[in-house]
């Protein structure tokens, strides 16, 4: 009776630590996938940006900077994006703002579009924070680390230009 009770304990606990290995291995996949989409999206702005620099008349210190912070957004990798990225964010936030205060004319389609892109961006980033900070959490727990139930996956990053608002 004994060995039927350890064995059914062993078991439990065996499922136990299945079970959470597996949720881990999903709220990776969440980060995963919700990053993707982050970059995706980023991606889109950056090609925007572009379309707005030709078709629009900047003056050339603007231009410049939103050209170069558009190339730098779709050329790097993402380690060395941050400062591009956040470049970006702030020209076309002036942009923005210049076009809605009539000093800068950019197409409505254009303005609606690069609106749509920052809600969609900003909503994209609060989802990639958010599985951040859950996997960290998960796996700063003491079961998960006793049990090295992440395995080989490296632990989610934060990037500093998800930090800021776009």
């Amino acid at each position: 009776m004994n060995f039927i009770l350890v064995a059914l304990v062993v078991l439990i606990f065996a499922w136990y630590l299945s079970f959470s290995a597996s949720r881990l291995d999903r709220l990776h996949h969440r980060v995963e996938t919700s990053w993707e989409h982050l970059d995706a999206l980023l991606q889109r702005r950056a090609a925007l940006a572009l379309e707005i620099s030709h078709q629009v008349d900047l003056d050339p210190a603007t231009d410049l900077i939103l050209r170069q912070s558009a190339y730098v957004s779709r050329e790097e990798a993402i380690v060395d994006r941050n400062d591009a990225e956040r470049s970006l964010s702030e020209s076309l936030t002036f942009l923005r703002d210049s076009a809605h205060n009539g000093e800068v004319s950019i197409s409505v389609p254009l303005l609606d579009e690069l609106t749509n892109l920052t809600e969609k961006i900003n909503l994209a980033i609060a989802i990639h924070l958010e599985g951040v900070k859950s996997v960290a959490k998960l796996r700063s727990k003491f079961i998960y680390r006793l049990f090295h139930l992440a395995g080989k996956a490296k632990l989610p990053r934060i990037y500093s230009f998800e930090e800021d608002s776009l």
